[in-house]
């Protein structure tokens, strides 16, 4: 989360929940109000990005392809994995590297495998 350009909301939240006085008030409350808030924040933001989640955009405009091919130019990674997007997809990045994100188990039914020495997205046979 937060890796590509934009979504500011989002990061300003994140690093407000991440402040040692957020975690402190949070820590506050009723463990039965707690969880249903960050139950009823998650489900929002969920529901708010599936439809937006489904689509593919090419990976010259896939933010999480952008970042790993950036990434690369500091630092060799043979595999870059990502589960953020619920969308299965494997991308070359780079001459020997690959951007793979695993779907999901709740509409496309992949899952990732690393076997010692490759990875690779599968999907449940049903």
């Amino acid at each position: 989360d937060g890796l590509g350009p934009g979504d500011t909301s989002y990061k300003f939240l994140k690093r407000f929940f991440a402040s040692k006085f957020c975690q402190w008030a949070f820590a506050r409350l009723h463990p039965n109000f707690g969880i249903g808030l960050a139950n009823l924040s998650s489900g929002y933001s969920r529901n708010a990005n599936i439809e937006k989640d489904k689509i593919f955009l090419g990976e010259e405009n896939g933010w999480l392809a952008i970042y790993c091919k950036d990434y690369l130019k500091t630092e060799h990674i043979d595999y870059f994995i990502f589960g953020h997007r619920h969308l299965p997809l494997e991308i070359k990045v780079g001459e020997q590297s690959t951007y793979f994100n695993i779907g999901d188990w709740l509409h496309h039914y992949t899952y990732g495998v690393w076997d010692g020495e490759k990875f690779e997205v599968k999907k449940v046979q049903r």
